[in-house]
Formats: C-alpha cells, structure tokens, sequence
C-alpha cells in the first residue's frame, strides 16, 4: 500500500465515514425537532459535499505527481485534462451546496443555467482556450517539460518547468520564472531548442568580408581567396571539436559594397553556451589571422578619429 493510498484511507476514516454516520443517525437524534434538524441536515449535507469535492481533487492531483519525473506528452495531456475535472468537480459542487441551501433539486438548477450558459463561456473563454491550445502544443509534440525555448516578445529564455492549463511555467537561466499562456505560444512564435539538445552537436554559422583589391593570382595562377578557402575547410575537418559527419564548408556569398563575405558553415560537438562561444571564437580568430598568411584583407570600415 502507497503513501497515497494510505493517505485517501485516512481522510475517508476521519472526515467522510464520521460526516456519514452523522448523516444516517440524524432522524432518531432530532427527528421530533423538524427545524433544528432541517438546518443541521442541510450543514451536515454541504460538509460531506465540500469534503467528498475535495477528496476527489486530492485523488485527482495524485495522478499529476505519479508522473511527474516522466517527460512524456502523455503526462502534459493529462494535467491539462485534472484541470479541467477540477473545475467541473468544483462546478458540481456549488451547484450542490445552492440546491441544498435553497432545498431544490440540483437537476433543476442545471437545467435552468442552459439560458446562462453564454455568461458562463464568456467567465470560461481563457480556461477554454487554454485547454485547445495546451492540447494542441502536446499533440503535434511542439513542447514539453525540460525543453529549453526562447520566446523573445515575452523575455522568455529557459527550460520548461510546468504545462498547465492556462499557463506555461519558464525558468530562466538567470533563475527567474516568468508564465506565459499557451494561447500566447500557439498564436505567436517561440524557438525550442529541442533538436539541437537531440543532435549530437550544434550549428555554427559565421561570415566576414574580404576587401575586392586584396584578391589576386599567384605565382601557380592560383587565386589566394581559393587557396584560402580550401585550406580553411582542411583546417576544420581535422579540427578535434569539429564534426566530421556533417556539413563542413567555407564559401563566399554574392558580392556587397562592403566587400566579398566569405562564409564558414560546420558543428561543434559542443552545446552548452559558454564554452560553444569559446570554441567559435578560438576558430573565428585563427581563420582572421590565417587570411594575412594568404595576403588577404578583410574590409574594416575606417573613420577620421574625432
């Protein structure tokens, strides 16, 4: 037996069975008080009901924790579903405790809110669309808990730490937690770094300019920037921290008046932000000074000093 288990047992020992006993035995107690037993009835009937509601959403929130070291969409769609029968365990339970206050049938009265049934979509209209979009971030596997995303508009940065139903719990890597509704990620925009954590590296993308006049033949007839270029991607291929495997290249894009861009693409075997950065700058620094050996320049806009 669990410690849950344990502990539904307790609460049904201590609050519903002495409320039911209560209940059972109040005709032959007060049955020749018929006021005094029409109040205590109609208290002892809202306790059971405000217990038993709350029975039934401590059960319900069980079924959240059980899986919450599981990072599984599974999970996401049922917390978002326990939010849900939380409101309508709480819903029942006021039209309950009204029925028994005012001595109506509960049916009666959930028959007579079919005409406010438009206020109660205007009151519910977040917690709805919450639930579409929650639904719709799990279901096409969009995010999950211990994704990193960055959602720039909201100064979101981080991991992932809770899907509820109306929100989005983030941790930023300066420990701060901002919320953000999934409604404002399924209409907006947001990057999860998810394939990159799943890829076994990370993609670097750089480019600089190369001054026109600084591009000439050889004595071979062989132009530097080519020499250039194809030593720096034999360079990278017999880098350690480079991956072999993936694309490795060193190219020159269409032609700016601020020069020639000639563009390295390849992959780290590195994903953590700081030291990714250094390996680049290591990189980016060798290839600047390497393009001096090849009497390259690379365009630098030179001002008058003030």
């Amino acid at each position: 037996m669990n410690k849950f288990t344990k502990y539904i047992l307790l609460v049904v020992v201590c609050v519903i069975i002495p409320s039911a006993l209560v209940w059972n035995f109040l005709p032959s107690m007060l049955g020749d008080y018929p006021k005094v037993y029409s109040i205590v009835h109609r208290i002892t009937a809202i306790y059971i009901t405000i217990m038993a509601t709350w029975l039934l959403i401590s059960f319900a929130n069980s079924f959240r924790s059980l899986g919450e070291h599981h990072n599984v969409p599974h999970q996401q769609y049922l917390n978002s579903f326990i939010s849900v029968l939380k409101i309508i365990l709480v819903f029942i339970a006021v039209i309950i405790v009204i029925a028994i206050i005012v001595n109506k049938d509960p049916s009666t009265l959930i028959a007579g809110l079919g005409a406010a049934s438009a206020i109660l979509m205007l009151a519910f209209q977040d917690t709805i669309k919450g639930l579409v979009a929650g639904i719709r971030l799990t279901s096409n596997n969009m995010l999950e808990i211990g994704n990193r995303i960055t959602v720039p508009q909201a100064g979101i940065d981080g991991i992932v730490e809770e899907i509820m139903l109306t929100t989005v719990k983030v941790r930023n890597f300066d420990n701060t937690i901002i919320t953000i509704s999934p409604q404002a990620l399924v209409d907006g925009s947001f990057q999860n770094w998810k394939g990159m954590k799943e890829n076994k590296g990370r993609k670097v993308v750089r480019k600089f300019y190369i001054n026109f006049h600084s591009i000439v033949k050889g004595d071979d007839g062989t132009v530097n920037l080519t020499r250039y270029r194809q030593h720096m991607e034999q360079w990278l291929k017999k880098h350690p921290r480079v991956l072999k495997d993936n694309m490795i290249m060193v190219h020159q894009l269409d032609a700016t008046p601020t020069g020639l861009p000639i563009e390295f693409v390849f992959w780290l075997d590195e994903q953590n932000v700081p030291p990714y950065e250094e390996l680049i700058s290591e990189i980016m620094e060798y290839a600047y000074a390497e393009a001096n050996e090849f009497n390259l320049r690379i365009y630098q806009q030179i001002t008058d000093a003030l």
